[in-house]
């Protein structure tokens, strides 16, 4: 009895042995590491509201001041928007030239009656002058009639700087181009009178370049030499236009160039940027100034 027990004892314990050993021989499965990814952020471009506008210098019109009387009222405009201009033609009328030309021919006509006045006078003063010395009049008489003479051609003096003064206004009663270049925009329409805008706006160059207003958070990624891509924000043109950026204004301002999307922050403090456009793309809007340009800049 005894030694069945110590049988079964020693067969148990042989069995537990067993299974130890198979666990022991076992390897433990590792446990996974980890692998740390690198996220790579996607810089996006800068985008930014602009206009097309002409590379040189822009020049604002103004009518002339007339005396007592104002700025005349704009009677004819001779040009339209987008037109090419040359320097000195006639750009527009105003209402005051028809007077001042009545005016000139009064004067003229005036001129012209006190020069045959003057001759008649300077044979009567000759005359005297001889009949004084022949006796035959007082010296008194001779020296009435020079006095008249005097008179007439101090009244001949002042109508010539009135024709002066006339001449010079009746220049300026038509608005005449100072360069060669284009009519930008059309500030006073026949019949007005023209307010602190003047007539109109004419660009001193036909080569459009984009001016960029970009947010000053994003300016840091703009550079000189960036490649830019330029849409029309209401379909102005097809497609797109390309050029560089080739001036970055050192001043942060207010924005000037409002979108059409009424949620737009206008009191958003925005940098200038000029872009120079490529010579294909130009000619494609060159008769475009004050078109919104939607501007994106290309990152490296």
């Amino acid at each position: 009895m005894n030694r069945s027990r110590l049988v079964f004892t020693l067969g148990g314990l042989a069995a537990v042995l067993t299974l130890g050993s198979v666990a022991l021989l076992r390897s433990p499965e590792p446990t996974p590491t980890p692998i740390e990814t690198e996220t790579v952020r996607r810089v996006e471009p800068v985008a930014a509201l602009g206009q097309l506008e002409p590379a040189g210098e822009i020049l604002d019109l103004a009518a002339p001041t007339a005396g007592q009387f104002g700025t005349p009222r704009v009677s004819q405009l001779l040009v339209g928007e987008g037109d090419e201009i040359s320097s000195g033609q006639v750009l527009a009328l105003f209402d005051n030239r028809d007077a001042l030309l009545a005016d000139v021919d009064r004067v003229r006509a005036q001129i012209s009656s006190l020069d045959q006045q003057i001759k008649l006078q300077e044979v009567e003063v000759e005359r005297y002058t001889k009949a004084a010395e022949w006796g035959a009049a007082a010296p008194v008489l001779v020296e009435d009639k020079r006095d008249d003479l005097i008179r007439l051609q101090g009244q001949r003096d002042q109508a010539v700087a009135d024709r002066r003064g006339l001449l010079a206004d009746l220049a300026n009663s038509q608005l005449l181009s100072p360069i060669n270049g284009l009519v930008l925009e059309i500030h006073a329409q026949v019949g007005e009178r023209p307010g602190s805008d003047g007539v109109m706006s004419v660009g001193a160059s036909q080569t459009m370049q984009a001016l960029v207003e970009v947010y000053e958070s994003d300016v840091a990624r703009v550079r000189l030499g960036q490649t830019v891509s330029l849409l029309s924000e209401n379909g102005g043109f097809d497609g797109a236009l390309s050029g560089r950026v080739v001036k970055i204004s050192p001043q942060v301002q207010q924005r000037g160039v409002l979108s059409t999307d009424p949620t737009g922050d206008v009191d958003a403090r925005v940098i200038e940027v000029n872009v120079a456009l490529d010579p294909e793309s130009e000619k494609r809007v060159s008769r475009l100034a004050g078109l919104k340009v939607i501007a994106r800049f290309q990152q490296p």
